[in-house]
């Protein structure tokens, strides 16, 4: 494990889906309409989490057959408990060595992990084998070095503001390739074909103070990860640097932007 990826906890399924799952779920839609693709295809998403876009894919897509792959046991057992239907399946696996044989399904999918896997190149590479020629390849992930999640954003220059040596922890400075040009790089360097990136926009809405700090406390995830790691001291001057700069409207809610990158191409 490097020094900067020590704080990214992702074992509790529950503690993520607070944090960021929420917020997943509103960009599966946007991103299967974008999509387009056909009913009765053979779908296999890598890297399932907790089931925010497996669920969509379940519903919308019409899949003739869907696997969800995670290497968290924690994120599979939610995903099962939330997502289930005849034509689906969860298994715990590596994105990096895919336990199935090549040409296997119609579409492969992603959503909000590929930055996470150490070996993204040989992970596109396990993407394509699996996938049937004439397939989809396809996948999204939040647009870090844009600042496009707001909340993030505002969470580490608060940290960073107290803690300068925070800002080797941020995705924005972890993630660079999190760009139009770098995931179009990395997917014509896996030789995928007719690549097309697009950016989907949603909001994050907050209820109150309390709604946009507390999932900052569980621990799943680089930021959550780094404030458990405070003192209580530190970590409640950065609760009050946080709470002096948001934004609060009339009604107590904070109303932030998340921006992601998505990826289409398709298979020789």
């Amino acid at each position: 494990m490097s020094a900067n990826s020590r704080h990214d906890a992702w074992n509790t399924g529950e503690s993520y889906d607070r944090y960021m799952g929420r917020w997943s779920r509103q960009l599966a839609p946007r991103f299967l309409e974008w999509l387009g693709v056909k009913a009765g295809c053979d779908w296999l998403e890598v890297g399932c989490g907790t089931g925010a876009l497996s669920a969509e894919i379940l519903a919308r897509g019409k899949p003739g057959s869907q696997v969800g792959l995670d290497p968290s046991e924690g994120f599979i057992h939610l995903a099962m408990q939330k997502v289930e239907g005849p034509r689906i399946n969860f298994r715990v696996g590596d994105a990096q060595d895919l336990p199935f044989a090549a040409s296997s399904y119609d579409v492969v999918v992603s959503a909000l992990v590929l930055n996470f896997i150490p070996d993204r190149h040989k992970a596109l590479l396990e993407m394509r084998r699996v996938c049937r020629p004439g397939g989809i390849i396809a996948f999204y992930v939040w647009d870090y070095p844009g600042g496009g999640v707001e909340f993030m954003r505002k969470f580490w220059q608060a940290a960073i503001a107290l803690d300068p040596g925070a800002a080797d922890l941020a995705e924005n400075k972890r993630f660079p390739f999190c760009t139009r040009e770098g995931l179009t790089e990395m997917a014509q360097n896996a030789r995928l074909q007719s690549i097309e990136v697009t950016q989907i926009e949603v909001d994050t809405i907050f209820r109150d103070f309390d709604d946009f700090w507390q999932p900052f406390t569980l621990g799943a995830g680089p930021a959550p990860g780094y404030c458990s790691s405070l003192d209580p001291s530190s970590r409640e001057h950065l609760r009050e640097k946080l709470r002096q700069e948001l934004t609060v409207a009339e009604d107590g809610l904070i109303t932030l932007k998340a921006r992601a990158w998505a990826v289409r191409s398709r298979v020789d």
